[in-house]
């Protein structure tokens, strides 16, 4: 089967935008529809015409885009089932565990509560492929707002079992900054010290820090490493769960400036 070919580029201030297309179908979807002009850009630029938005939750930079883009195109809003009483123009809801298809290919809805309660991400298995909206960050993690932290926990370690080399998108570039919250959580971590050395660079001259693979997020995003003895060791946590681990690095960051 034919690769999809995804196009990634910056919109608003600092989200992500994603356009997945189908070169046999002409399916093109994009993943969350964070700002019209920025996706009309992208598309005209491609060639390509809309034919689908795949909403991952409700907030406003996720969806402002959903009706202008709607409107023009005719798209096809699939969205997270519990949450779309909050999802302009949603036709399809669906909820973790289902899946749907996309030109053949199969993608799998993995409800991920803790950023907002019905979030969800998408899960492409033939392609090793997924969309993580504001679940899973480079080096960091969606801040817990309408969930709870064990919630967001049980949603990140499902993440950690996908393949390593699947290769992820999320919502957000905010690389530069959890690169330098985690170097004061594992400091000791040679594979996160190199990244944060390699982000830095990057960011220095305007490129972006996605995508990424699960498997450099599972050797260097400290939300996903409560098993660290480094990271227990000075959280004062030798003996706690994973959960409590986890939440206590959220609360570090909420509060890291």
């Amino acid at each position: 089967m034919r690769k999809l070919d995804l196009h990634h580029f910056i919109c608003r201030q600092d989200n992500y935008g994603v356009l997945v297309h189908d070169r046999v179908s002409g399916l093109t979807a994009t993943i969350d529809a964070p700002e019209a002009s920025a996706i009309e850009r992208e598309l005209e630029r491609k060639g390509w015409k809309l034919t689908h938005i795949l909403t991952t939750h409700h907030h406003g930079d996720h969806v402002e885009g959903n009706l202008a883009l709607k409107k023009k195109w005719h798209a096809q809003i699939i969205g997270p089932k519990a949450e779309a009483s909050q999802i302009p123009g949603i036709d399809l809801g669906v909820s973790g565990g289902e899946s749907y298809d996309i030109a053949g290919r199969e993608v799998k809805v993995i409800a991920t509560p803790g950023h907002t309660k019905g979030h969800i991400v998408l899960y492409l298995p033939r392609e090793e492929l997924l969309f993580a909206g504001d679940t899973l960050f480079a080096l960091g993690c969606g801040r817990v707002i309408e969930g709870t932290m064990s919630e967001m926990w049980a949603s990140l370690d499902k993440l950690r079992k996908l393949p390593p080399a699947a290769v992820f998108y999320c919502g957000h570039e905010y690389t530069e900054a959890n690169a330098r919250f985690a170097l004061t959580i594992e400091p000791g971590n040679e594979a996160l010290v190199k990244r944060a050395q390699k982000i830095k660079a990057q960011r220095a001259k305007g490129e972006m820090t996605l995508p990424g693979t699960i498997g450099e997020e599972l050797a260097t995003n400290v939300f996903l490493r409560p098993e660290s003895k480094e990271i227990r060791s000075l959280l004062g946590m030798s003996m706690a769960s994973k959960a409590d681990v986890f939440a206590e690095i959220r609360k570090r960051k909420d509060a890291f400036r």
